[in-house]
């Protein structure tokens, strides 16, 4: 299932998926993958320069991660381009979800901003059978 989001022309997809073959529940971890895209629909190239994500684990709470740039890229996009990359996320429960911001800046004027990354929900294939 994909997640949308767009925020000032920016659209970030997420489609979550669960990684069953690096979990191990006996242990209580569940990883998950995730691919994001990041669609520049807007009037001006962006950089992404920050990531602040909250990710909630049932049972065990919220954690927030801040970070700069994604997977220890800070790239740039263009007009009518898109960034795509994929990272992934240890749950202890099985179930939980996501969400977070970018922190963007315009590449011409320098002005930053916070872009919405969707919530997003991550389910073991053991709890969504």
């Amino acid at each position: 299932m994909m997640f949308s989001k767009t925020t000032l022309n920016i659209k970030v997809s997420v489609i979550p998926e669960y990684d069953s073959k690096n979990s191990f529940p006996s242990e209580n971890r569940y990883v998950f993958k995730y691919n994001i895209t990041i669609e520049n629909d807007g009037d001006f190239p962006i950089k992404i320069l920050k990531r602040k994500w909250l990710i909630f684990d049932v049972g065990f709470g919220y954690t927030e991660i801040i970070g700069d740039g994604v997977i220890g890229l800070t790239p740039e996009i263009p007009v009518g381009e898109n960034f795509a990359y994929f990272s992934n996320v240890m749950l202890r429960s099985g179930v939980g979800n996501m969400s977070g911001k970018y922190l963007v800046k315009n590449a011409g004027t320098q002005e930053s901003f916070e872009i919405d990354i969707p919530k997003f929900n991550l389910l073991s294939e053991l709890l969504s059978n």
